[in-house]
């Protein structure tokens, strides 16, 4: 699996802005058969930045209907990384 495949995209809620803001936790979309080794190593090279903790979660996919129609969303999975002390936000990640 390749690095930009690992990552899909950072997740901007106003949860995880209060989670950067707070301290050094990033949160991202993953592949759903990604592991945490997998995605420090994602993001150690992608974003040039050392990870203490990597966290993940399974995010189940609710059954969404339309009239009499009933489908169900894909299941995802999203990642808690937190940055080692003294590490710095990547900048783009900043105003988000």
């Amino acid at each position: 699996m390749k690095l930009t495949d690992v990552i899909r995209r950072p997740l901007i809620t106003e949860k995880t802005t209060a989670l950067r803001e707070g301290g050094r936790t990033l949160v991202f979309e993953v592949a759903p058969d990604a592991t945490k080794v997998d995605i420090k190593r994602a993001v150690e090279k992608l974003l040039g930045s050392k990870v203490d903790t990597v966290r993940t979660a399974i995010a189940h996919g609710k059954i969404k209907r339309q009239g009499r129609f009933a489908g169900q969303r894909s299941d995802w999975k999203k990642a808690y990384v937190k940055l080692r002390e003294g590490e710095k936000i990547p900048e783009f990640l900043e105003g988000a």
